[in-house]
């Protein structure tokens, strides 16, 4: 009977616990369906922007690598077409570039990443034998493009692709975090579903681009091109 006694009094004790500091237990919901994600631009202009001090990669450029170690981008400067990437061998600081205006332009590489679409191949590469190929997207004010002329690998692929190296200055980087935004000359980028948007969200365009493949978003959201038609 004593034991008994002790049995009662200790769980009334413990229930007494549970409701004084107000503990509760969750259960699934079979039924529940999370929501979709925000298309694109509606993310970029909805997420508030992350503290940028700690993804500087040099002077004039912001950059970040996502959590997954697939993409890889920076928010940086264009001049006549030469980019200003701190982790990649590039042609922007030659004299000859000069007489080229600024144009700030967020650019992104993967190291895994879908072919372009027929219709968004962009140039023929002017019969230099390159390729155009899938695994970059460049952003400027007033447009997205996915895809560029190129042989060999990006730096991005050349790290953490197929046979990837999984060192170089790509990893030294910082993550942004998923579901953050970082801005840098009124462009925006966002790490989020399995991917990287980035946009001028003023002047409505925007690429959205992970695994799988990409979009090209223009007028506003109403135009989206890309082999991902639906919304992410």
């Amino acid at each position: 009977m004593r034991g008994m006694r002790r049995t009662v009094w200790g769980s009334l004790a413990a229930l007494i616990m549970v409701l004084a500091t107000g503990c509760s237990f969750a259960t699934e919901d079979p039924n529940y369906v999370p929501p979709a994600p925000l298309p694109p631009l509606e993310q970029l202009q909805q997420v508030p922007v992350t503290e940028q001090t700690t993804l500087s990669a040099g002077e004039d450029v912001t950059a970040f690598i996502t959590a997954d170690k697939n993409i890889v981008c920076a928010l940086t400067s264009s001049r006549g077409g030469h980019l200003n990437l701190p982790y990649e061998a590039n042609s922007y600081s030659d004299a000859a570039n000069n007489k080229f205006a600024v144009v700030p332009v967020a650019h992104c590489e993967l190291a895994k990443y879908a072919k372009p679409d027929l219709d968004d191949i962009v140039e023929d590469c002017a019969g230099t034998g390159l390729g155009y190929l899938g695994g970059t997207a460049l952003l400027t004010p007033e447009k997205a493009v996915y895809g560029s002329c190129r042989s060999g690998v990006t730096q991005m692929e050349s790290e953490f692709g197929p046979k990837g190296s999984g060192g170089g200055p790509i990893s030294k980087l910082r993550e942004l975090p998923e579901g953050q935004n970082i801005e840098r000359n009124g462009l925006r980028c966002s790490a989020y579903n399995g991917g990287v948007a980035c946009g001028n969200v003023s002047g409505g365009v925007a690429f959205f681009v992970n695994r799988e493949g990409y979009q090209l978003i223009s007028d506003g959201g109403k135009t989206v091109r890309g082999n991902l038609k639906e919304a992410s």
